[in-house]
């Protein structure tokens, strides 16, 4: 039985689990570099079992289809929009899932954080400059008294709200589902969508992409923002008109923003953002930390195992 294990970009997925339980039946192969899309089926048609880290890879339906030899299709979380669970239960194919850390929300909105502080003390600008010989280039801002805007109040956005309260903004929330009573509970005011974007000093966007969330930073929202305002982006790019934005930070309408996920990736080395000086850009490492990769791999393990012994566990699909 062959094993395969996606998009290891670290290398860890075998320090951090022990595959070798499998017993000898199993051979396992770990690809640390993303498949391109026409490599991808060619690659993958020997393995009967595939670990899949988050949505790095997709499984469209006509990438299912060419995969005879698939029975197992492991994802890291359990919630992978990049996998057609209708395809896989058409194959007979079995999708588990493989929960993180508790702590995996925490290090999300760290990060979000971590680009919030970038943004205001113009950080990667100042350590680019440091390093080219220059000092004291740009004007840092202060975050105190600044008004800090949340679209999504889950726990992530949450987290983010209480952070910006600790550092003295004013803080307002919207979602479509949001209500005045629930955003009071998190000691946060609400606003109207538009209200929100043009009031805010930085908007940070923590919300699940569905259909109806799909593009809800669209160009007016974009439009209606402040010109020394930020947004930062931690949660999925299909969140936020890319073109509106793109545009926007071009013709310095936006004074900046923070992105921690693209439409594509990993990022092409020549997309037009890596070139643009008022952007802080990571590689979608919101939900990267030893102790989440560990409990990813750990689990995805025990789905393996658990199917090989005709108890597969944490099934996603029916």
């Amino acid at each position: 039985m062959r094993v395969a294990l996606l998009d290891d970009y670290h290398g860890v997925a075998e320090r951090y689990a022990d595959w070798t339980t499998l017993g000898p039946r199993a051979r396992v192969q770990t690809f640390r570099d993303y498949l391109p899309e026409a490599e991808r089926a060619r690659a993958l048609q020997p393995f009967e079992v595939i670990v899949a880290m988050r949505e790095r890879t997709p499984f469209p339906a006509h990438l299912i289809e060419s995969l005879p030899n698939l029975r197992l299709l492991v994802t890291t979380g359990m919630r992978n929009l990049a996998i057609d669970m209708d395809a896989c239960s058409r194959r007979g194919i079995v999708v588990c899932g493989a929960p993180g850390s508790a702590d995996a929300n925490t290090a999300t909105a760290e990060l979000a954080w971590a680009h919030i502080l970038a943004l205001f003390k113009n950080l990667t600008v100042e350590d680019a400059n440091m390093r080219r010989g220059l000092w004291q280039t740009g004007m840092p801002r202060p975050l105190a008294g600044k008004c800090l805007g949340v679209v999504g109040l889950g726990k992530l956005g949450t987290a983010v709200a209480q952070v910006g309260k600790a550092f003295g903004m004013e803080v307002l929330a919207w979602s479509p589902n949001l209500t005045p009573e629930r955003a009071a509970q998190a000691g946060v005011a609400y606003a109207a969508k538009h209200d929100l974007f043009a009031n805010a000093d930085v908007v940070s966007v923590h919300l699940i992409l569905s259909e109806r969330t799909r593009q809800v930073v669209d160009a007016a929202a974009l439009a209606a923002m402040k010109p020394t305002a930020f947004l930062v982006n931690t949660s999925r790019a299909g969140l936020v008109d890319q073109d509106a934005l793109l545009d926007a930070l071009r013709k310095g309408r936006l004074a900046g923003a923070g992105l921690d996920v693209f439409p594509e990736e990993p990022l092409p080395p020549t997309d037009t953002l890596r070139a643009l000086d008022n952007v802080v850009l990571t590689p979608h490492l919101g939900y990267v930390s030893p102790e989440n990769f560990t409990a990813f791999y750990r689990n995805a393990l025990q789905a393996v195992s658990g199917w090989m012994a005709g108890q597969p566990v944490r099934v996603l699909n029916p």
